[in-house]
């Protein structure tokens, strides 16, 4: 008897713990590259297990490791240019998730905000993943899918910093104006149903990839640049790790991830748009094309795009 019952704990622990590691099997590694601090925020879906932390300082050269349950889904993102002030409250100029603290706490981004977008074993047992500049862009990202067993597992993100060619109405300047630190969506800046795809454009039928939506997908061709930008941003893989990188270089990302032969089907980057602003990682300007020269063709194009909205 009492070895039946020693062999029935034993199964009993046996069993939880393998739940506990088959719920925790999911790695998210988060690297900074970039030349400053970043604060990662992370929140979880709706009637998804919750992860912790939710916040926390990432520093430059850093890297941090988090489990998380294979059915977790949620969205990860920087935020920079974070300070306490004098009573305690935490508060970042970017992506600032308005929790006055280092944790998000359930609460999102404040846009614009670059996303990493991620559902764990979803339909068929896969992962869905994105980069999405929906919301708007403040930072370059690159999620990496690491040992995946089915799915494309390609990588996706923005490689490119948008900020300083970001065209004039969508500017986010720091608050004493010396730069521009974030780049809005075309819906943020304008609130235009036709670029938010709400109201009579609340379908993919008709709302479409508006001039300033393609800025960003010409710079970042596999990252979402508009609502219904499903087709070429959106990717899956299956029992995979992942790596989400802020500021990855994009030349160096692009050698090392040219040996993978990914078959998504668009570039990772576009090449001629790869030094269109200064560099998060070096901080060096453009390298092919002054930004100055970049910026004001760009807002000639976006305006004279607006006007022809208007005809």
């Amino acid at each position: 008897m009492d070895r039946v019952l020693i062999l029935a704990i034993f199964l009993t622990l046996f069993c939880n713990f393998s739940l506990i590691a088959e719920v925790e099997s999911t790695k998210f590694k988060i690297v900074n590259k970039c030349r400053h601090t970043v604060w990662p925020g992370i929140l979880t879906g709706a009637n998804r297990p919750p992860i912790n932390p939710t916040g926390f300082t990432l520093k430059s050269g850093k890297s941090k490791t988090l489990s998380m349950p294979t059915s977790w889904s949620g969205r990860l993102w920087g935020r920079t240019l974070c300070s306490q002030d004098s009573t305690g409250k935490f508060s970042c100029e970017t992506a600032d998730c308005g929790s006055g603290k280092l944790a998000c706490a359930g609460s999102g981004a404040i846009p614009p905000a670059t996303l990493a977008e991620f559902t764990l074993n979803g339909d068929q047992g896969l992962d869905f993943y994105d980069v999405s500049l929906v919301d708007g862009y403040n930072l370059p990202m690159l999620v990496v899918a690491k040992g995946g067993k089915r799915g494309g597992c390609s990588s996706t993100g923005c490689l490119v910093d948008l900020n300083g060619g970001c065209p004039a109405g969508l500017k986010v300047a720091r608050e004493n104006g010396s730069e521009t630190v974030a780049c809005k969506s075309a819906c943020e800046a304008f609130g235009d149903p036709r670029y938010c795809c709400s109201e009579a454009y609340s379908t993919p039928d008709t709302c479409g990839p508006s001039v300033f939506s393609l800025f960003f997908k010409h710079a970042c061709p596999r990252a979402y640049s508009y609502a219904y930008d499903d087709k070429t941003s959106t990717f899956t893989c299956a029992s995979a790790d992942y790596i989400i990188i802020f500021c990855p270089s994009p030349f160096t990302s692009q050698k090392l991830l040219g040996a993978r032969r990914e078959a998504a089907e668009l570039p990772l980057v576009n090449k001629s748009m790869m030094y269109i602003g200064r560099q998060h990682a070096n901080g060096v300007s453009s390298g092919w094309v002054p930004e100055q020269i970049m910026t004001s063709a760009i807002s000639v194009v976006v305006a004279i795009a607006q006007f022809l909205l208007l005809l």
